[in-house]
C-alpha cells in the first residue's frame, strides 16, 4: 500500500539530526545525503569549495548533508538524482527536456537542505544573524507550503493545473574567464540559481509560475538567444528582484484521499486576494540587486544610472532589440 502520510517537521520545528529529513523517520548519525549531489561536486570539483551561511560560518561543499533514511536515499532520491544527471549529461537539450516536476523537487532538494542547514545554525550560531528565519511567522508560512509541495519526492502527488515553482532555462555563451559552476540563493524570496558550464537555471520556488508570467516580456525576446556573463547577471537580477517584490504566498490543499487512492491531488489557492501580487517597483531596489549581481566586474549603481530614464542594459538597446554582441 503507497504511503500517502505527509511529513511535517514544522509543527514543532523539529529539524535535528536524528530524523530523515524527507519523511522524519529515524536515522543514525551515518545516514546521510550530500545536498549537493556527489555527481555534481565532481563534475565540477566543489567538495573543497566553501559557502557561507547566514551566522558567517563556512562550510565546504562536502560538509554539507542532509539526515537521509535508506528507504527514501533509495527509492526516492536515487532515482531523483539519476534522472537529472542523465539530463545533465546532455547539456541545455538535456535540461530543457527534462520534466518540470523533477527539475522542481532537484532544485528544492538543494534549496530545502541549506535551509535546514540554515535553521540548524540558528541554535548555536557563530554569529547570531540579526533576523532568526525559525522567529520570522511569514517565513516559516512558505517554508511549511514549499516542504507540503516537496515531499512529491517521496509521497505520489499530483500538482491540479499548477507547478509551484517558476523555472527559467538560459543557454550562456562559452566563456572561459567565468566559472564553470556558480551557485546562488535566497532563502527569505525562495530563490535558486545554478550555473552549469553553457547552462543557468534559474527558480523561484514558491510562485505558482507566476514570475515566469509576469516576466514573459523579458523572458520572451531571450528565447533560444544565448546570454553573454554580463547578460546573465543582468536577467538574474531582473528574476531576482521580481521575487523580491511578490507579495503572495501560495497554499496548497490536499483533496480527501479514499483507500483506493495511490496518489494525492493538491489544489492551490492564493490567500489574500485583495492584496497586490507584487509590491511596486522601485529604481533603487532593482539598481541594489543589479549592482550585487555586477560585483565581479566592478559595476557601480552610479553606472547603472547614469541615464536614470535608461538604466544601464546589456540585454536590451534603447529601441528594446536584443544585444548580440558580448557587453564591453
Amino acid at each position: 500500500m503507497t504511503n500517502l502520510i505527509l511529513y511535517n517537521p514544522f509543527q514543532q520545528l523539529s529539524f535535528i539530526h536524528k530524523n530523515c529529513f524527507l519523511c522524519g523517520q529515524p536515522v543514525n548519525p551515518t545516514e546521510v545525503i550530500p545536498i549537493f549531489p556527489d555527481w555534481l561536486t565532481t563534475s565540477y570539483n566543489l567538495a573543497h569549495q566553501e559557502l557561507l551561511l547566514l551566522d558567517k560560518s563556512i562550510l565546504t561543499y562536502a560538509e554539507l548533508t542532509l539526515p537521509c533514511c535508506t528507504n527514501c536515499r533509495e527509492h526516492h532520491l536515487g532515482p531523483l538524482e539519476q534522472k537529472v544527471q542523465a539530463a545533465a549529461t546532455q547539456g541545455l537539450a538535456g535540461w530543457q527536456q527534462l520534466d518540470p516536476k523533477i527539475l522542481f523537487q532537484w532544485l528544492g532538494k538543494i534549496f530545502y537542505g541549506l535551509l535546514v542547514r540554515e535553521i540548524n545554525a540558528e541554535q548555536d550560531p557563530l554569529i547570531k544573524p540579526p533576523f532568526l528565519l525559525t522567529e520570522d511567522i511569514y517565513m516559516l508560512d512558505k517554508m511549511q507550503s514549499f516542504f507540503k509541495v516537496l515531499q512529491s519526492i517521496r509521497v505520489p502527488m499530483q500538482f491540479a493545473d499548477f507547478m509551484p515553482c517558476s523555472v527559467f532555462i538560459a543557454p550562456l555563451q562559452p566563456d572561459a574567464d567565468s566559472p564553470a559552476f556558480e551557485f546562488r540563493d535566497d532563502l527569505h524570496t525562495m530563490m535558486i540559481s545554478i550555473k552549469q558550464g553553457n547552462t543557468l537555471l534559474v527558480s523561484c520556488l514558491l510562485d505558482n509560475g507566476i514570475l515566469k508570467e509576469a516576466l514573459h516580456r523579458l523572458w520572451h525576446p531571450l528565447t533560444g538567444k544565448a546570454l553573454y556573463p554580463k547578460q546573465a547577471a543582468e536577467f538574474q537580477a531582473q528574476v531576482y528582484y521580481a521575487a523580491y517584490l511578490l507579495n503572495v504566498i501560495p497554499e496548497y490543499f490536499v483533496r480527501p484521499v479514499k483507500p483506493s487512492d495511490d496518489m494525492l491531488v493538491l489544489d492551490t489557492l492564493i490567500d489574500d486576494i485583495t492584496a497586490s501580487v507584487f509590491n511596486p517597483w522601485q529604481l533603487s531596489g532593482y539598481t541594489q540587486m543589479f549592482e550585487e549581481m555586477l560585483k565581479r566586474w566592478g559595476i557601480t549603481a552610479t553606472e547603472i544610472l547614469q541615464d536614470p530614464l535608461h538604466p544601464l542594459s546589456f540585454i536590451f538597446d534603447a529601441a528594446g532589440n536584443f544585444k548580440d554582441k558580448e557587453p564591453a
